[in-house]
């Protein structure tokens, strides 16, 4: 049993609202309340829940003793029973059509993670829940070996990592993502990597062959410079620092590696973009991206909680200026808009981005997704599931 971890078995999709009794037995938080390493302060219903239970603070300063006595919140995981490996997508916002996630959920804890409503759709709450109650899939090499045996299957890059950090800590145990790899790299398949953790160098032996065949590449996420801020961003990511020697070590092993200054916050964070591009260059990156903090579902009340506890002195202009990037709301999902927003501000902030590159000559795209070799894939005759008889014709 990996150290630190709780084993439980997942619950229904969509149960019935968790009583008080429960919250404070399990660990669900208060409203108000910080658990200690967690990035979320709430456990809000989901959207799909009927109900939802809210503390009340009886005017007898119990509440705020309450608040005091939260013990630190474990890790729950719990086998996902996946019946497929790759997720496809049409989305023209993507610069891939494929997808591998080993887990659902993630302990980093990242406040401001765009894939925090997916756990909504498993029963569980965007909040508390999404960082500590962790489903990982088991089967999901063996699904994966079957896919990429099926007749007619065409290779794309697949990207992994793309809702959830596919080197979050229970990954040191579990070991689902070298798995993983170990399936591309002997189907000789391209794959790109998302992640912001160094734990990634674990398995730089096999991304370095796959490199020199022009099978795989890196992104390393970087958020800010400041490690307060990523701190209380951030709770479980490595530091900034321990992320640029990652970027160092990876373009050393010969592995094309980018930088992902994401998510971009007005007022916040996106003083540092072209500080965290520099720094990128400098250890090594060849290419950089952005994104615009995003804000769907459940996550606008979780980010605005956040942001009004841990810097109340500038939450409102925060807020306004994301608006100001939303045509006046939190959020809008529009293709070709979502990721970089819209008005003066995010026009800035995109042609910011543009002059940094150009002058650190990232805008050549070196080693882009689009130079990955498709045509070197091959399933191993031991792997085909072709019957023998069928063979025959």
């Amino acid at each position: 049993m990996p150290d630190g971890l709780l084993w439980g078995q997942p619950s229904p999709r969509r149960p019935a609202v968790h009583d008080a009794g429960q919250q404070s037995r399990t660990g669900f938080a208060i409203p108000g309340a910080e658990r200690k390493g967690r990035g979320a302060l709430t456990n809000p219903a989901n959207r799909y829940e009927a109900a939802s239970v809210e503390a009340l603070d009886d005017g007898w300063g119990t509440l705020a003793e309450d608040l005091a006595d939260l013990p630190p919140l474990p890790t729950q995981v719990m086998r996902d029973a996946a019946k497929s490996a790759l997720s496809y997508n049409d989305s023209p916002d993507l610069g891939f059509d494929r997808s591998l996630n080993p887990y659902r959920g993630c302990e980093h804890g990242c406040v401001y993670c765009y894939a925090r409503p997916s756990h909504a759709q498993l029963g569980y709450s965007p909040g508390l829940d999404f960082e500590t109650r962790l489903l990982f899939k088991p089967d999901l090499p063996a699904l994966l070996e079957r896919e990429l045996c099926r007749p007619g299957y065409e290779p794309r890059p697949v990207a992994l990592g793309a809702n959830t950090d596919p080197y979050q800590p229970i990954d040191r145990k579990l070991t689902l993502t070298r798995q993983v790899l170990e399936v591309l790299e002997r189907f000789n398949h391209p794959v790109t990597v998302v992640t912001k953790s160094q734990g990634v160098l674990r398995d730089l032996d096999i991304l370095s062959r796959m490199a020199n065949r022009g099978l795989a590449q890196v992104a390393i996420s970087i958020t800010t410079l400041d490690g307060e801020l990523a701190r209380r961003m951030e709770p479980r990511a490595a530091s900034p620092t321990r992320r640029l020697a990652t970027v160092e070590a990876l373009a050393r092993a010969g592995i094309p590696t980018a930088i992902l200054a994401a998510p971009m916050i007005p007022g916040l964070n996106d003083a540092e973009l072209e500080s965290i591009l520099s720094a990128g260059a400098r250890a090594g990156a060849t290419r950089a991206g952005y994104v615009l903090l995003r804000l769907p579902l459940e996550l606008k009340q979780l980010f605005e909680e956040w942001l009004i506890r841990h810097y109340p002195d500038r939450a409102r202009r925060v807020l306004a200026l994301v608006r100001e990037t939303r045509g006046g709301a939190l959020y809008q999902a529009k293709f070709g808009e979502r990721q970089k927003g819209t008005g003066p501000y995010a026009e800035m902030l995109a042609a910011r981005f543009t002059r940094a590159i150009a002058a650190l000559g990232m805008d050549r795209r070196q080693g882009a997704t689009r130079d990955l070799d498709c045509s070197q894939f091959r399933a191993p005759l031991a792997q085909r599931a072709e019957p023998a008889q069928m063979a025959l014709f």
